[in-house]
């Protein structure tokens, strides 16, 4: 299928027409009433507004939405990626550079037609697509917001930007209805994913979950125009003293995905929230250290990258 097919006849219209859509949300509804939707399993009813791990109950909880143009270059285009900010998150990330939103939980919450509404004013607009940004706790608000979009006139590309702490299960809801994955790989080691995520099987399950989301969208598609129009795109961001694992993420990537997989090895980590003072990661990354993991996924056999606009992080 062509670029311009998917992007006027995204995947998720045939599961509408077909009522598959529909039978994925009651779905993933009743995995929040015993909340399992992803890795914490919290257990809580979500739908009697009990809340877990991130905090949220029935109903979404959003930060902010709008053009965004410092994505990945296939993602951002001529009109930008059409962003929504989830409030909250099920990692906890000390370092996280939108704390305020994942950790103060700066938001409010929407009801789905308010959520389609965000999507449709993101297409009028003229954004690319609708990225999701950390979207694995309310997976099902979004898949029954994304309905209400469809039967008024959505028709955009879905982008899943997500930290990858996912459930194989919720992910298999979202089959064909996703059309980009954008997971982060983060860490290669449990101690430290325990130490700076509190998920001490983070590495287990961020590979389980790309995995499957390369299983359902394969290699990165780019159009005539630069422009993604499916598959997946993995972010890796390169940390201080080698903690996040560049090493085995880039080994794992290129032998277990595809060293054709579209990577964002990524230079702008700067100490944040509790990250400041820290004694491993209380610094910017150097020059050297970026440099080093640019040469060790060149070494795996990576060869597709975003576009460097990392220069000015070095001074």
């Amino acid at each position: 299928m062509g670029g311009c097919d998917r992007i006027t006849y995204p995947s998720y219209l045939a599961l509408y027409e077909s009522g598959e859509l529909d039978r994925r949300i009651e779905k993933a509804y009743q995995l929040l009433e015993s909340c399992s939707l992803c890795p914490r399993n919290c257990g809580v009813n979500r739908l009697k507004d009990e809340r877990g791990f991130c905090q949220v109950g029935k109903k979404a909880m959003i930060s902010s939405y709008g053009p965004h143009f410092g994505e990945e270059a296939p993602l951002v285009g001529q009109g930008g990626s059409g962003t929504i900010f989830i409030t909250s998150c099920n990692l906890g990330c000390l370092f996280c550079q939108n704390y305020e939103i994942s950790h103060l939980r700066i938001g409010n919450e929407v009801e789905d037609v308010e959520f389609a509404q965000m999507m449709l004013y993101l297409q009028a607009l003229g954004c690319h697509n609708i990225n999701i940004v950390t979207p694995s706790h309310i997976v099902p608000q979004f898949l029954s917001a994304l309905k209400i979009a469809i039967e008024k006139g959505l028709r955009l590309p879905i982008v899943y930007n997500t930290g990858s702490y996912d459930s194989l299960e919720t992910l298999k809801l979202l089959d064909g209805v996703v059309d980009i994955y954008m997971p982060d790989a983060k860490f290669a080691d449990k101690d430290i994913a325990k130490e700076l995520c509190k998920a001490p099987d983070y590495p287990d399950v961020m590979k389980k979950a790309i995995k499957e989301m390369h299983r359902q969208v394969g290699d990165l598609l780019i159009d005539e125009k630069g422009l993604a129009v499916r598959g997946l795109l993995v972010r890796h961001l390169v940390m201080p003293e080698g903690v996040a694992g560049t090493e085995e993420i880039c080994r794992f990537i290129a032998e277990e995905i595809s060293p054709h997989t579209y990577i964002n090895i990524m230079a702008q980590y700067r100490p944040c929230y509790k990250a400041v003072g820290h004694p491993k990661i209380g610094r910017r990354i150097t020059r050297q250290e970026f440099e080093m993991a640019l040469q060790i996924a060149r070494e795996k056999g990576l060869y597709r990258f975003d576009q460097p606009r990392w220069f000015h992080f070095f001074n």
